[in-house]
């Protein structure tokens, strides 16, 4: 049952070395392991999620973080008694609710729209993206729009300035 939490927190160290990947699989590997640790530990499974939101948080996957925090309050809905861990739980409530929703992460692109990000600086045409990436022009060109949708712009130049802003692209 501690693997969760060892996961949930080694998602957070890979995610300050910058190792996205490491993240991504140490956070798919907590999520699958999280239903083991519900009502048998509750304690365990409280303070697991509450890991996993912190790494949510530190991707600046607000969506995420506040899935789990819902779960969260069920299970203390169920279990109040858990010592330190009710507030531990506001004080992450808080948090997230400072962030606001517009939080964009890493986390919030798919794994495709995170590999073309750092070619839409090259000033490449999305044919010969498509061409290096073995894709095709309409996928770029539709990843591409993703992109701007989720980083909320509405060109190319303004997608690679919030990338920039938001620290998803090195300046």
């Amino acid at each position: 049952m501690t693997s969760v939490v060892l996961y949930a927190a080694g998602a957070r160290v890979a995610i300050h070395h910058g190792n996205l990947d490491q993240a991504e699989q140490d956070l798919a590997r907590a999520q699958l392991l999280q239903p083991q640790a519900t009502h048998a530990l509750p304690y365990y499974a409280v303070q697991a999620r509450l890991e996993l939101i912190r790494a949510y948080l530190a991707l600046t996957d607000v969506a995420s973080a506040r899935t789990v925090l819902r779960e969260v309050d069920d299970l203390l809905r169920w279990r109040p008694d858990l010592g330190t861990l009710p507030d531990q739980t506001n004080q992450l409530r808080s948090q997230l609710d400072h962030i606001g929703t517009d939080a964009i992460g890493t986390a919030s692109l798919t794994i495709a729209e995170q590999r073309l990000l750092p070619l839409l600086p090259t000033h490449h045409t999305f044919r010969e993206i498509g061409q290096h990436l073995h894709l095709s022009q309409h996928t770029v060109k539709s990843q591409a729009m993703s992109v701007y949708r989720k980083l909320g712009v509405s060109s190319r130049g303004q997608a690679i300035q919030r990338a920039r802003t938001l620290g998803l692209l090195a300046a």
